[in-house]
């Protein structure tokens, strides 16, 4: 165990940090979490199922980090629980359909992915207005069936809460940033289940996988990461009722710029 002991304070530290920006964000912590994983994994010579186990971690992680965050949410009042009601059937249906897709997808084509979308993300944190909308409120059928299923698809290939689309959207939509970041932490749990389930079952026959794992899930990473981030998860949305906004999103921006320059060198470089 004393092997181990370096590998679940690194969990330890990245559950808490993912915690504090689950909360603070509405993001589920998945943008930290797989990263981290990632190169956790890789750096013990797991390399080969490092992206699609760091991908299923995450989606079980983000069902306790989502659940913790929307009830400290809850408490203030700004969780629409209508949005989450009728988009959440549609998000099912994509993250399925992604968990599916997700075993045919070489691991490195999964992290290229990863590190494009959170390199678009990171311009949208640090550029974008929060007074920019798109329309005075959230589309309806057959549009809403589209988003969320497109939502759902990402969310699981990409192993995070769904929140970074779910927010930016509702913002556009005319939502307070607020209400955005309190429903958008309720997708996850939309996302997380199915999403971990798929993991589980696709990668139950997959050789290379790291010690404690179930399928593609690493449950030594899920138990760590998810210990440290429902304890801070509450701590980051209290955060967000207090800090300047604008300010917090510009430093969360560089961070996650880094984040995907670095996922996009491992693609290119091939680890």
């Amino acid at each position: 165990m004393i092997e181990y002991l370096p590998f679940i304070a690194a969990l330890l530290a990245v559950g808490a940090g993912a915690g504090l920006i689950a909360g603070m964000f509405g993001i589920g912590g998945g943008v930290v979490m797989v990263p981290a994983m990632y190169f956790v994994l890789s750096a013990l010579g797991y390399g080969e199922t490092a992206m699609h186990a760091a991908v299923g971690t995450s989606l079980a992680v983000i069902v306790a980090t989502s659940l913790r965050s929307v009830a400290a949410h809850a408490k203030r009042g700004a969780v629409d629980f209508q949005v989450i009601r009728t988009w959440a059937p549609w998000i099912v249906l994509g993250t399925l359909a992604g968990a599916a897709l997700a075993d045919f997808v070489p691991g490195r084509a999964l992290t290229a992915l990863f590190g494009a979308v959170a390199l678009l993300l990171s311009a949208q944190f640090f550029f974008g207005r929060p007074d920019w909308k798109l329309a005075d409120d959230l589309p309806g059928q057959p549009l809403r069936a589209v988003l969320a299923s497109f939502i759902g698809l990402m969310s699981a290939l990409m192993g995070i809460g769904g929140g970074v689309f779910g927010v930016t959207l509702m913002s556009v939509c005319g939502r307070s940033i607020h209400t955005a970041v309190a429903t958008s932490a309720g997708f996850g749990v939309a996302i997380g289940v199915p999403g971990a389930i798929g993991y589980m079952i696709a990668g139950l026959d997959e050789a290379g996988r790291a010690p404690f794992s179930l399928g593609y899930v690493n449950m030594a990473g899920f138990v760590c990461l998810a210990a440290a981030a429902v304890f801070l998860a509450p701590v980051g949305a209290a955060l967000a009722h207090r800090l300047n906004a604008a300010r917090l999103k510009q430093a969360f921006a560089i961070g996650l710029l880094i984040v995907a320059v670095n996922m996009l060198r491992e693609a290119v470089m091939g680890g």
